[in-house]
């Protein structure tokens, strides 16, 4: 491979990390907000916005949503690189996947396609890797109640064979110490 190649793929491997870290969990689902898009599509916050509210039929609620005060103030905490969010008079908008895809059309630029084939390739690795860990986790459950199992398995086995080794004798009826009235 050439040297212009491997730069290629490892600037496309930093820009999926880069993008992983700018995917937040908020209300049950995987979002970016507004000011990350913004950087990444290579366009100030606002303008981003504008071109949103000039196209507010393109986004519903299952595509972008406004933050609350909360929600922004956790991302803050939680965040370093947004405590400019801190101070902003505006509250941040977060968009789905189906957003960012929409974004891409209303941007309508050549950086914009491309930045957002990269968010939906990253919003897909995700997801899968989601569903695997699920699916490990069901495993390991289903591991550790077949060992459980095993345990109860052995444990038996040991008692039987404790049973071989040292067989129970009748006892015999002890002798009573003592006077006794017969």
């Amino acid at each position: 491979m050439s040297r212009k190649v491997n730069q290629h793929i490892a600037s496309q491997l930093a820009l999926r990390e880069d993008i992983e870290e700018m995917i937040f969990h908020i209300r049950g689902q995987r979002v970016m907000i507004d000011r990350d898009l913004a950087r990444l599509y290579g366009v100030e916050t606002k303008h981003l916005n504008r071109q949103v509210r000039r196209n507010r039929e393109r986004f519903p609620e299952e595509f972008m949503f406004q933050l609350t005060e909360e929600e922004r103030d956790e991302l803050v905490t939680n965040w370093h690189r947004l405590n400019p969010l801190k101070h902003s008079p505006s509250l941040p908008h977060a968009f789905t996947e189906n957003g960012v895809a929409m974004l891409a059309s209303v941007l309508n630029s050549e950086r914009a396609v491309k930045i957002s084939i990269h968010i939906v390739k990253t919003f897909v690795k995700l997801r899968r890797w989601v569903v695997t860990y699920k699916e490990l986790a069901s495993k390991l459950n289903e591991l550790e109640a077949r060992v459980e199992d095993h345990d109860e398995e052995i444990r038996s086995i040991f008692e039987a064979l404790q049973k071989l080794i040292n067989p129970s004798r009748p006892e015999k009826p002890k002798r009573r110490i003592g006077f006794h009235k017969e």
